[in-house]
């Protein structure tokens, strides 16, 4: 039956028009011209569908959207752009060939495909906020994204290219066609979706400028001189990234840890890069972590005191990211870092580092008076920096969780590297493998010194502390469990 003979007798019930539109347009997505035999191209159906596909696709934008975005009309324009092309097509049809009927049936069949393919994209990109999709499929998104759109307008000149009995030579050239201009712009109008985020200059307050030099000499000052004759441990916390809270909150609790249940108070600071804290906190820059290594060798004892170094940040091989706009910042290279501690004659080091790729440091690192644990093997990622998440999984299952409860930092670190696999693996990420690597000297020494760290007796505040940081891990839990970020749930 050629298009031009097509009857397309409409059903009785607008709800079984409905559905013969959705059983046509499944039709033409498998490449069967059996769609023309279900399709209804009433105008009702087709402003329906219009409807359907315009609101599931504005669905799509806004699950996909970043959080402080706004409705964009350059986006609304650029998706209205070939429902109409269709419709138009459709109209040149049916004059063409003399069947009124043919009107809508391309345009019709197109958007409940677009429909279907929304709402497909609406439900993947909610799993990936719940962090129910495997780890490796982030990347793959966008390509399914563009494949989805791609299908369902290739589909409809398919059917229609047989239906029309058109040269199989014809027929390629067309479909090559089709997607060389679908490509380009999708790729083009990539960057105008319906729900788009505001772009704003970062500034820094005048302010800011006058205190940040005041924030870190005030919690250099605050730095207490070692007690002569006792191991004293040393607290020093890095949050790099400015983007993400979860750094910030990691490194705050791991040093209310250390310094309520640990006895670190009073020789203990924290560095923090976060968008809102330059009034209140000392940011993270290699000047400013070099000036409190080289203050906190000062004010300890090399033979006999230890300092506890953590960094919480995104990273990459070799690299720890410092980022706080509009400042520009260098990022923390392994080497540097270890030239640091050595100038600044720190000789007892534990280095804690939650990042992606940290285990690429513990070379450049190790020496025989040095532990170094990382989140992640040195090609691996790790998990959990997430906006609603107050720690990532490393932080959490190591300081929250394994250190509050052993007192090694070898048992500690078991057992976090097993709650952190038992999550990976629940939630389908490839395992990040934490690592641990405990110089010789060390080895023989840091018995004794965990003996000091961990025999420190709870005050009654403590009990509050565990309380709130219970609390607050529980609550890390299900907002992790709840929500997480696409193009960011590694770090």
């Amino acid at each position: 039956m050629s298009l031009s003979s097509l009857k397309t007798t409409s059903l009785q019930r607008f709800s079984l028009n409905f559905a013969a539109n959705i059983i046509a347009a499944l039709w033409m997505l498998v490449g069967s011209t059996r769609a023309f035999s279900w399709v209804k191209p009433t105008f009702f159906q087709f402003a329906l569908f219009a409807a359907l596909a315009l609101s599931s696709n504005v669905l799509f934008s806004w699950l996909a959207a970043e959080s402080g975005s706004v409705f964009n009309e350059q986006g609304l324009v650029s998706y209205l752009i070939w429902p109409v092309i269709i419709l138009l097509g459709g109209i040149i049809l049916a004059r063409r060939l003399g069947n009124q009927g043919l009107l809508f049936v391309p345009v019709v069949l197109w958007l409940v495909a677009d429909t279907l393919s929304a709402l497909l994209q609406s439900l993947v990109q909610f799993f990936g906020h719940q962090g129910w999709l495997p780890e490796w499929s982030y990347s793959l998104l966008p390509i399914l994204f563009l494949l989805l759109f791609l299908w369902q307008t290739i589909a409809l000149l398919w059917i229609f290219s047989r239906r029309l009995r058109a040269p199989w030579w014809e027929r390629i050239i067309v479909l090559i066609g089709a997607v060389a201009l679908l490509t380009i712009w999708q790729n083009n109008v990539a960057d105008q979706p319906i729900f788009k985020q505001t772009l704003m200059q970062p500034v820094l307050d005048e302010a800011a400028l006058y205190e940040q030099p005041r924030l870190l000499q005030q919690a250099l000052d605050s730095l207490d001189p070692s007690v002569l004759g006792q191991t004293d441990w040393y607290f020093m916390g890095v949050a790099g990234f400015a983007g993400q809270d979860v750094f910030r909150s990691e490194i705050n609790h791991a040093r209310e840890l250390f310094d309520v249940r640990f006895g670190t108070s009073g020789r203990s600071l924290s560095l923090i890069n976060n968008t809102y804290s330059w009034l209140d906190e000392p940011v993270a820059t290699k000047t400013s972590i070099l000036q409190s290594l080289k203050t906190i060798g000062q004010k300890m004892n090399a033979d006999e005191d230890v300092l506890l170094l953590t960094l919480s940040s995104h990273g990459n091989e070799d690299i720890l990211q410092l980022e706080n706009a509009p400042v520009e910042m260098d990022s923390l290279e392994a080497v540097w870092l270890r030239e640091a501690l050595d100038s600044a004659g720190i000789r007892w080091r534990v280095i804690i580092i939650s990042a992606c790729y940290s285990g690429s440091f513990i070379d450049d690192l190790a020496s025989p008076t040095t532990v170094v644990i990382t989140a992640s093997a040195a090609d691996k990622m790790s998990f959990g920096c997430t906006n609603s998440a107050e720690m990532t999984y490393f932080g959490q299952a190591f300081f929250a969780e394994s250190l509050r409860e052993n007192t090694s930092f070898a048992t500690a670190f078991k057992d976090a590297s097993l709650r952190i696999q038992e999550r990976e693996s629940f939630m389908g990420f490839e395992p990040s493998e934490p690592q641990m690597a405990i110089g010789s000297l060390m080895e023989t020494a840091l018995p004794a010194f965990e003996q000091a760290l961990f025999n420190q007796r709870p005050t009654p505040s403590d009990s509050s502390f565990d309380n709130n940081e219970s609390s607050s891990v529980n609550n890390a839990n299900k907002a992790d469990n709840a929500t997480a970020e696409t193009a960011v749930i590694v770090e």
